[in-house]
């Protein structure tokens, strides 16, 4: 039991970061825009792109204007290196992530909320013992994950791993928050807040397959109100979630927006790797960084 869970882990670590259609070669094309943006100072260059945490190996070559920002830049930044997992406290995060001893989901949450994730962990496979031992903001993203992977999306070729992988040893990565940062977010929801974040992806599964082709068609044309209505709607639509919306976006994007200020007064070239979702709407990090007068360019 000890060695599933372990594998569990190990493997949803890396899957839980939060972040295909027939039109994808078009939505390539050179010449339209993309989800990415400079940002500059006097000084320093910033190239922000919005990232999907998964993706698909077929999706590669990206747009080429995204390959010369990159090859341009010295210093590439992302939310946390997920391509060293290692570096996280494998204790803590067990303690984070999973109930101790005799503790075990059901104590924790309502009864319709159980008969959900009993349906859905039963549909996508995950074994019951699993299911039980793991607290609810965990679970929701193992199952969005275990979804994500039956419809052929991967987190090996994410956007930012996929960077990660392409800087190796030749340009400086800096993250904005880390995984540890991510994960003490997550852990540290109120129950209540737990249980709101399980009960939106367990009713969100069953159309994701949907959702995930229309979120690769707003990123490939960088159709930033298209993108935004994908991400807000559904949780919008719940003010149950608004104190979510405020954690998992707002807080983080004026942080995050605080860093490439940092950025900014340098005099290097960043390229810089954030979920997508964190770039638009009137809070996002884009209109953020015009409020304050930086000069900001969608290519």
């Amino acid at each position: 039991m000890k060695k599933r869970v372990a594998r569990f882990l190990s493997v949803f670590v890396i899957l839980c970061l939060l972040t295909s259609s027939a039109c994808l070669e078009h939505a390539f094309s050179q010449s339209q825009k993309t989800f990415l943006w400079r940002v500059q100072s006097k000084t320093a260059t910033v190239y922000i792109l919005g990232s999907l945490h998964f993706f698909k190996k077929e999706f590669y070559p990206l747009n080429k204007k995204i390959r010369d920002a990159f090859d341009e830049s010295q210093v590439l930044v992302v939310e946390a290196n997920i391509k060293e997992p290692g570096r996280l406290d494998a204790k803590k995060l067990r303690e984070m992530a999973f109930y101790p001893g005799e503790d075990h989901l059901q104590k924790h949450i309502s009864h319709e909320t159980y008969e959900l994730i009993q349906r859905e962990a039963a549909r996508v496979g995950i074994p019951p013992e699993v299911v039980n031992q793991q607290k609810p903001w965990f679970l929701a993203l193992t199952l969005e994950a275990m979804e994500l992977l039956k419809l052929g999306f991967d987190p090996r070729y994410g956007i930012d791993m996929h960077f990660l992988s392409q800087a190796g040893d030749k340009k400086k990565i800096l993250e904005l928050e880390g995984l540890d940062s991510q994960f003490n977010l997550l852990s540290h929801l109120s129950e209540k807040e737990q249980e709101s974040l399980l009960v939106y992806t367990l009713k969100d599964l069953g159309t994701i397959g949907q959702e995930i082709d229309n979120y690769v068609r707003a990123w490939t044309s960088g159709d930033i109100k298209g993108m935004e209505s994908l991400i807000m709607k559904s949780m919008t639509e719940d003010m149950r979630h608004s104190s979510l919306i405020e954690k998992f976006f707002y807080e983080r994007n004026k942080n995050m927006v605080s860093k490439i200020e940092d950025l900014l007064k340098t005099k290097e070239i960043s390229f810089v790797v954030v979920g997508a979702g964190h770039l638009v709407g009137q809070k996002g990090m884009i209109a953020l960084l015009i409020s304050k007068g930086y000069p900001v360019e969608q290519f």
